[in-house]
Order: structure tokens, then sequence, then C-alpha cells
């Protein structure tokens, strides 16, 4: 080998070398992107209680809170929680870009404007009814002359829309009036998140469930269409967040039944 070669080769090892130790930091991206403002602006939604609420001081809590103030946490950003009380309200901001990150349900129509991490957490939809309703089984809702009250732009709302063929579709302004709703127009099937409907039915009294459900919602953490280095850094975050346990201990810390850990990604 001449000595020209062997310099050329010792030379394009050193440059190598020095590009394997400058490897970009593959949070830089991310905290980019989530806080272009100078701060990760997180969407709360307490319409859905399985992922938020507040305390006793009024301030929120829930497994999305936790969520939020981790990731904020480990890309140095200070945090602001704007609170949502619906869904469909969530939505809008994701899509004016008022918010930097969301928690919302995975739903075909919402991904034209929000891009997904995989479900960290699996809820069940349900269907309450009035004790002395005929309706016993999921499968009878779908006939002509039921009325099916729902949350405004719910996953719930986007899943029906889709599904009912003959019932029909009445929407509350909010998730949790739903059900007062339901009985104050005397409509004939409430929809919801189970939990919600099942706290719904010891308060009011006089109603009961469907057995089972009628869907499975995969609950996700979203961002602004477009932002692939925050959806990429989070879909790590989220895997890590529920194989570390994080999730299911939070679930657990705030006393939430009726909804699981959702599984690993699939590699």
């Amino acid at each position: 080998m001449t000595p020209t070669r062997r310099s050329f080769i010792a030379a394009g090892g050193v440059l190598l070398a020095g590009c394997a130790g400058t490897a970009p930091d593959p949070r830089a991206g991310a905290r980019a992107e989530l806080g272009s403002t100078g701060k990760l602006r997180a969407a709360i939604n307490l319409g859905n209680p399985i992922l938020a609420s507040r305390d006793a001081a009024g301030e929120p809590r829930g497994v999305s809170v936790d969520l939020a103030r981790e990731a904020a946490r480990r890309l140095d950003l200070p945090i602001e929680l704007v609170v949502f009380n619906s869904a469909g309200n969530v939505v809008e901001a994701v899509k004016a870009r008022q918010v930097d990150l969301a928690f919302v349900a995975i739903d075909p129509v919402r991904a034209a404007d929000t891009d997904y991490t995989a479900p960290y957490v699996i809820i069940e939809g349900a269907y309450l009814v009035r004790t002395a309703s005929p309706l016993q089984r999921n499968e009878e809702v779908d006939r002509a002359g039921t009325r099916v009250v729902v949350g405004r732009g719910s996953a719930y709302d986007l899943y029906l829309t889709r599904e009912l063929k003959s019932a029909t579709l009445v929407r509350a302004p909010t998730s949790p009036a739903v059900t007062d709703m339901f009985l104050a127009q005397n409509l004939e099937v409430a929809a919801g998140v189970k939990q919600q409907l099942e706290a719904d039915a010891r308060r009011a009294g006089g109603v009961r469930l469907l057995p089972g459900r009628f869907m499975v919602i995969e609950q996700a953490m979203g961002v602004p269409k477009g932002r692939l280095a925050a959806q990429a850094w989070l879909s790590g975050f989220i895997e890590d967040m529920k194989a570390s346990g994080f999730v299911a201990a939070s679930l657990q810390k705030h006393g939430i039944e009726g909804a699981g850990v959702a599984p690993a990604r699939a590699p």
C-alpha cells in the first residue's frame, strides 16, 4: 500500500470517528417541535375521567397529566397544561396548532390533522339504558327509532357515525353531559366511556349498562400533523412508559378502573 493511500484511509477513519462522536441527540428535533413557543403546551381533556380530572385543589390530575409532565421533564421543557372539557375541542386545538401535544383516541378521521404514537391505554365504550328498556344486548341498539346520545366530537361519536345504520345519533356538547341529556330528553341510549357511565348510573339510578362493550378505544399521544421528529421521539417515549410500568402505576395511583395498559408496539 502506498503512503498516500495509507494517509487517505487514516483520514477517512478519523472523519468517521468524528461523525460517530457527534451523533445528534434524538431529543433535539422533538424538543424543537414540541417547544417551539418556549414551553410544551399539553392538551388535557377533563371530559374523559380515565385520562384526567381535577384534584381537591382544582388542579388537573391523571395519567395524561403524569405523562405530559414526564415528557416535558425528559425534554427539559417547561410545561403548560391546557385544559379542555371535550375531546372535540382538543382535536380542534391540535388542528389549529394551539397545543403541541394531546391525548386522544386514535381515529382515522382525526389522522388527517394528527400524527399518533402507538396507544398507551385501552378503554371500553359502553351503552347505558333505562332499567325498563327492552334493549338487552349491544347488537340491539342499531334499530330504527332508537336515539343514541353521545359527546360531540368524541371517539364514540366518530365511531358510531360510521357504524350505526338505523339508529339516530343525538350529540351532547361534551361527554360528561351525555347521561343528563339522555335523562332530560327521555332518549333511548347513552354512549360513552364505560367508567363514566358506571359512575352516572350510581348517581342517577333507574338505569343500567348493557353487558360488555360496543367498541375498544385506543388512547394515544398525538401531535399536529407533520411534526415527525416529535412523533418519533414520543413513540419511543410511550413504549418506555408502558414497559417500565409508569402507565400502570399512574392508573393505580389515580384509582382508575375500566382501563388497561395497551400492549407493546409490534416490532
